[in-house]
């Protein structure tokens, strides 16, 4: 199955992983570096913030055990110096920070993207943040920004 997602983007197909998918297309090279157990080697199931590019903290659950991004400094620096970090951890001010990181990911890294575009991962679980029923709609901004970013299909939100 995953020969045909990555066949699937190396014809420019876009993917986009959450959560464990992130986890996966990691694994499988459609996106660098690794997912590894949190930091405290614990679950952690709460919500979060993270920003992007515009500065806008927005509040989004995570629930895993291994979301801790890792890469080596050489692959960091590059994925900074390419606009390929799309999200990091922060608190609800917007400052990026050891303590409002979940994970101990590096340099709070929350979601990456490809260097070609079409390929996107993410650790916190954007689709359980689009109900104002359930208190929380920040997730529809992150599904409104994959969409401006061409990469995924506009929202039916």
């Amino acid at each position: 199955m995953m020969q045909s997602v990555i066949d699937f983007a190396g014809k420019g197909g876009k993917v986009l992983g959450i959560c464990n998918g992130f986890q996966i297309l990691c694994e499988s090279g459609l996106l660098p570096g690794a997912l590894l157990r949190n930091g405290n080697q614990q679950f952690v199931c709460k919500n979060v913030y993270i920003k992007g590019n515009d500065g806008r903290p927005l509040k989004i659950p995570v629930a895993h055990g291994e979301g801790r991004y890792y890469g080596s400094e050489a692959l960091l620096d590059d994925l900074e110096n390419n606009g390929q970090v799309i999200y990091r951890y922060c608190d609800a001010d917007g400052n990026i920070n050891d303590a409002a990181n979940p994970n101990a990911s590096m340099r709070n890294i929350a979601g990456i993207r490809n260097a070609e575009g079409n390929v996107f991962g993410m650790m916190p679980h954007p689709e359980r943040a689009t109900s104002e029923i359930l208190g929380n709609t920040d997730g529809l901004q992150v599904f409104n920004r994959l969409f401006a970013l061409n990469l995924v299909a506009e929202p039916a939100f």
